[in-house]
């Protein structure tokens, strides 16, 4: 068998093996430390965000901001439809009720228009939302100008989630920073990785500080251990700090390979496919942390995103689906929801491609041409 091509695996750097050691060498092991504090320093560095806290995931992260502006049960949270479930799953923990917005066709994002539809919608029904959380996909940029436009009108604020979009930006801003908080990720498979873990950033330093406070258990300032409030365990690690603050110092290169993928895939595949890829409006920059494609049977002589998906499976290339919305979802088709069409199209048509930044040339190259030879015998057996 051909040896395995991942979707997105680590990519490690040269100096994240350094500062693991340091913490071992000076006993840094448990949660704190001062690679954290270092962690933190270099994130709020890259992304222009005042202040950071680096937490044990992405998801814990978005729990903590929503619990920073108070999301009690019953209150209503706007979500973006298209996304993993870890978007949604913590408005649920705080027994909220998730309001889904459905995409639009530029960045496949959270549509503005359904945005202030469902806003108007919910005021006239008597349950004015309490935060909106729009996700920046696949390292593309959400519509997030004008999304502030429309929470700042409606005096909402904005959680973005933009754990798969480190190192995007919109107007030379980064992604995560438009909102009153943001959200990253540095789980195995994002653009740089802690081994698991995720971050909140914000300019607002009583916030960061109050979710730092939450997330060591909300232990009160007392020779013994005195608690007021409900904590919770979600600080990073110093040892997976280390691993962040490695791979912080080769961001920019990840960054730059994965785009590099990006373009192989936009200059080989439409030679013999008619695909259609994910584009950046003006203005916008994608960290490309995956590459994506829109397979129409129509256009692609019968040939559907299953059958390639299928095909790089037995040739043991990973290939994912995009994400299936979350008003299609089991467990959270139930809650309101204002739809276009558009996310389902998406996840019908959709498929991510391997993007890893440590892809060879010569795993692309096996790749396109596996799509290629597909796409060959297809038209073989049309002929016949």
């Amino acid at each position: 068998m051909n040896p395995k091509i991942w979707l997105s695996s680590p990519h490690m750097g040269d100096q994240e093996f350094n500062f693991v050691k340091e913490a071992f060498e000076t006993n840094w092991i448990a949660p704190l430390g001062p690679h954290v504090n270092g962690f933190e320093h270099d994130l709020e560095e890259f992304t222009g965000a005042k202040y950071a806290a680096a937490l044990s995931s992405g998801t814990a992260a978005l729990h903590l901001a929503l619990i920073m502006l108070g999301i009690k049960a019953g209150d209503e949270v706007i979500c973006q439809s298209f996304t993993f479930s870890a978007t949604a799953n913590p408005i649920v923990y705080l027994g909220a009720i998730p309001v889904f917005i459905d995409s639009e066709p530029d960045t496949w994002n959270m549509c503005p228009d359904l945005l202030e539809q469902a806003i108007k919608d919910r005021i006239a029904k008597g349950k004015k939302p309490k935060a909106i959380v729009p996700v920046h996909l696949y390292g593309m940029p959400a519509k997030i100008e004008q999304i502030i436009a429309i929470a700042a009108k409606y005096e909402i604020p904005v959680i973005e989630d933009a754990a798969e979009a480190l190192g995007s930006t919109v107007n030379g801003k980064a992604a995560g920073t438009f909102g009153i908080m943001g959200v990253l990720s540095f789980n195995g498979n994002k653009i740089i990785t802690t081994s698991g873990g995720g971050a909140l950033i914000s300019d607002d330093e009583k916030i960061i500080d109050q979710a730092r406070f939450l997330a060591t258990q909300a232990r009160d300032a007392a020779p013994h251990y005195q608690h007021s409030q409900i904590g919770y365990n979600y600080r990073m690690s110093n040892v997976c700090a280390g691993i962040g603050r490695g791979q912080m110092r080769v961001l920019t290169d990840r960054v730059t390979q994965r785009r590099k993928v990006y373009d192989t895939y936009l200059k080989y595949l439409p030679e013999f496919s008619n695909f259609d890829f994910q584009t950046e409006p003006e203005g916008y920059f994608s960290n490309r942390w995956l590459t994506t494609i829109l397979v129409n049977p129509a256009k692609n002589n019968g040939v559907d995103r299953e059958t390639i998906r299928l095909c790089l499976e037995k040739e043991n290339i990973e290939s994912r689906p995009l994400w299936k919305p979350m008003h299609l979802q089991p467990i959270f088709e139930n809650y309101p929801s204002y739809i276009n069409g558009q996310s389902e199209g998406l996840f019908n048509n959709g498929l991510c491609l391997p993007s890893g930044s440590n892809l060879s040339q010569d795993d692309l190259e096996r790749v396109i041409s596996n799509i290629k030879s597909h796409f060959h015998y297809i038209s073989q057996q049309k002929e016949i």
